[in-house]
This record gives C-alpha cells, sequence and structure tokens, in this order.
C-alpha cells in the first residue's frame, strides 16, 4: 500500500459514483518534488521535461519554473506544449518525424533537434534553407551506443545497445557529423543517448560517464567542439516500493563530478515518468466483489482503459483502500470473505487487472480505490474507447486543497 495526501484522500471520498473514476493530481506534491530535484542537480546541468510521460497543462505549467525547457516528440506534442506553457525552450525528439512536423518546430524556433537518422539529418538540412532567421539549427545528434551489460540487467525498459528503431547507428556517426559540419544551415552542438530506463543512480551515472567519453572521441576526430550531451531520462519509479524514490542527491552529485574537469561542457537529462509519477492518483469505486475458486475478486469502476501501465508492464499498481460506511442501496453489499482481493476492471478481458492478492480484509461494494503512481503513463497511453465506458474526470488540486478542474488534451474527458 501507498498513503495517499490528505487532499487526495478528501477529494476520493468527496466524489459521489458520478464522479468516478477520476484522475486526482495533486499540484503541490508535484511542484515540492520538482524544486527538490532541480536542487539536486549541480550547475552545468539541465532540466527538461518528457511531455510524453503526462502532457496535462495543469502539470506543465506547475513544472516549467523548475525545468530549463520541455522535449516534444512529435507536431502534436510541439504544437500543445507550445501552447501550455509559450515561450520555453522544446527539444525535438523521437523516430520518424515527417517533414511537415519539421516544418513545424523550424518555424516554432525549436532550442534543439535530437535527429534520429541520416535521412532524417538531409530531410532537415534541406527544410532548414527556408528558415527566416538566417540562424543555423541546433542539432544533437542521438546514438544507439552499447549499454553496459551491468546497466541492462537492471533496466525496465532497453532502448540502445541492440537493434533499434531509435537512434543512429555507431557506425554511421562519421558521416552523421560530417553531413551536419558540412552544411552552413546546421549547427552540432552534441550528442543524445538514451539507452535505459528503470535505472538507479549509479547505473544512470555510469550510463553517463560512458556517453560523454564516447561523444568526446567522436568529436574529437572531427576537431569539433562538444557543447552539450543529452543523457536522456530514464530514473527508476518502484511501482513494487513505491515509497522508495531515486536517488536524486546522489545522482546530482555524481555529474557535478563528471563535469568537473570538462569545464564548459554542458549535460541534459530528460525524465518523465520521474518527476510526475508520484503526484497522480486513480480514483474509483468498488461496484462488485466475487469469490471464484478460492479467491477474491472486486470489480472497479474504469479499469486498464483508463491506467494501461499494470497491464503493459506487467505489475501490480500500488492502491490504497478507503473505506465507506455508508451503503443506500436496496441489494445487498457484496464484500470479500478473504484477507487478500484482487482489483480488476470493467473490461471483458482477464488481462483488464490493475492488482494482485491486496492485502484488503473486510473489502466491500461500494469502497473507494486510490490506484498511486498514477501521473505518468497512464492515461494518455490507455486504450479509452475500448468497450466506450464513460471516461475519467480530471482534478488538479492547488495549494487551497480544493479541487480545481483544468484543461486537459484532446480527446481527454473532464
Amino acid at each position: 500500500m501507498t498513503a495517499p495526501t490528505t487532499a487526495v484522500r478528501d477529494l476520493a471520498l468527496a466524489l459521489g459514483p458520478a464522479g468516478l473514476p477520476a484522475y486526482l493530481y495533486d499540484l503541490d506534491a508535484l511542484r515540492e518534488h520538482a524544486a527538490a530535484v532541480r536542487a539536486a542537480l549541480p550547475a552545468g546541468v539541465e532540466l527538461y521535461y518528457a511531455a510524453k510521460a503526462n502532457p496535462e497543462p495543469p502539470l506543465l505549467a506547475a513544472l516549467s519554473p523548475y525545468c530549463d525547457g520541455f522535449e516534444v516528440a512529435s507536431g502534436g506534442e510541439l504544437a500543445h506544449v507550445a501552447a501550455a506553457v509559450p515561450g520555453r525552450p522544446l527539444a525535438f525528439g523521437g523516430p520518424g518525424k515527417t517533414p511537415d512536423e519539421i516544418r513545424a518546430a523550424l518555424g516554432a524556433g525549436v532550442h534543439r533537434f535530437h535527429a534520429e537518422s541520416l535521412h532524417e539529418l538531409r530531410v532537415l538540412d534541406l527544410l532548414a534553407a527556408g528558415t527566416r532567421t538566417g540562424l543555423p539549427v541546433g542539432v544533437l545528434l542521438r546514438f544507439n551506443l552499447p549499454l553496459d551489460p551491468e546497466a541492462s540487467r537492471g533496466s525496465a525498459l532497453a532502448m540502445g545497445g541492440t537493434p533499434s528503431p531509435f537512434g543512429i547507428d555507431p557506425a554511421d556517426a562519421d558521416e552523421a557529423v560530417r553531413l551536419v559540419n558540412g552544411s552552413p544551415r546546421l549547427a552540432l552542438r552534441g550528442v543524445h543517448a538514451h539507452l535505459a530506463s528503470g535505472l538507479d543512480a549509479p547505473a544512470l551515472l555510469s550510463v553517463a560517464a560512458s556517453v560523454v567519453s564516447w561523444a568526446e572521441e567522436l568529436t574529437a576526430r572531427h576537431r569539433a567542439p562538444l557543447h552539450e550531451v543529452n543523457i536522456g531520462g530514464g530514473m527508476t519509479v518502484d511501482y513494487a516500493r513505491p515509497a522508495a524514490r531515486f536517488d536524486w542527491t546522489g545522482y546530482g552529485r555524481g555529474l557535478g563530478l563528471l563535469l568537473a574537469s570538462r569545464p564548459g561542457l554542458r549535460l541534459r537529462v530528460e525524465p518523465g515518468r520521474a518527476l510526475t509519477a508520484y503526484c497522480g492518483w486513480y480514483a474509483t469505486e468498488v461496484l462488485d466483489v466475487k469469490h471464484s475458486r478460492g479467491e477474491d475478486f472486486a470489480v472497479v469502476r474504469g479499469g486498464t482503459h483508463h491506467l494501461r501501465t499494470p497491464a503493459t508492464k506487467g505489475h501490480d499498481q500500488p492502491c490504497t483502500v478507503l473505506p465507506v460506511d455508508t451503503w443506500t442501496s436496496p441489494w445487498p453489499r457484496p464484500g470479500a470473505r478473504t484477507g487478500r482481493v484482487t482489483l480488476t476492471g470493467q473490461l471483458c478481458t482477464p488481462k483488464d487487472v490493475l492488482a494482485r492478492r491486496v492485502p484488503a480484509p473486510g473489502l466491500r461494494a461500494g469502497d473507494r480505490v486510490l490506484f498511486g503512481l498514477s501521473g505518468a503513463y497512464a492515461w494518455n497511453i490507455s486504450h479509452h474507447d475500448f468497450l466506450m465506458h464513460p471516461r475519467p474526470g480530471f482534478h488538479f488540486l492547488p495549494s487551497d486543497g480544493r479541487p480545481a478542474p483544468g484543461p486537459t488534451i484532446p480527446g481527454a474527458g473532464a
């Protein structure tokens, strides 16, 4: 179990059945966490938020004072983030950028392009000829670099070191540098390498050191300055131990040591999940409790079509049960017979499981359940329209503790 904040708990109990399921975001908790992350990072390290983790405008606005910029990975994200936090620096990443997306990014004055292939570089070079500023476009070359075996063993998701659609193959590194350096419209700023997710601070520091060394060797071969190295995100969020958090203090200390012998070099980190996961809760209501072959199952409003993460990652979403004493329905109230209950949703698939064998003695229909760590890769990656159930509500808790419905991404329920 993981304990919700008082404001989140009170709102989950105050919402009636018609208001559930709902996403509850504690913006004060988000600001506090972002401020601590920012304070842990030394001078010379920039903090960009990977908007793909959760692009809700109130979250972006809350993060903005603590971030140096935002990373976007599509034309849609580009337009959305630019509207939500206007004027902030944007880095444009992701494979398969279309010519129209590149044009839009050039028109929006994107701060950095993360080039994913030689073809993309050639397209960017040609389209940059039409920019009005006359200034060269800043490019970070993203490479699919080898991943240390020790780091890969602890990774929840490896994105480097194996055949992959992400990044430029190291065998093409010299040609990529020559393409950029040979164009008056492009300016090589450095290297990008996001190789894995779900790593602890020591593993990420080891990855960072290897990426910086590799980038130094590459630019030295071409007698080019190395201005920036983007080492991506990938900071672990442990769904099995929700109280355990990534060691930002140790990570910042290690990055400071890495920079100490490299004056003038800038590092950039791009966390997503590790910034916003902890501020979000998926609140719902138990509809039914049934006993099957010796086990108890509770069916809740909603399910993995709203909160896809446990199904895709194969984990149990941490949760808290909030008992509700009032029962006004005319039919008997079903309840658990055992001390452990598996929480499922309303979908017609056995994969619609949110958490297995949760300690919940006495759980009854009508009780509330709060699923924590739902502030990232939750609603925005879920298959919303499967079975056409109602969409969840969205509430953003400001400092006065009152729910404040805020704007949501296109297509999100209110």
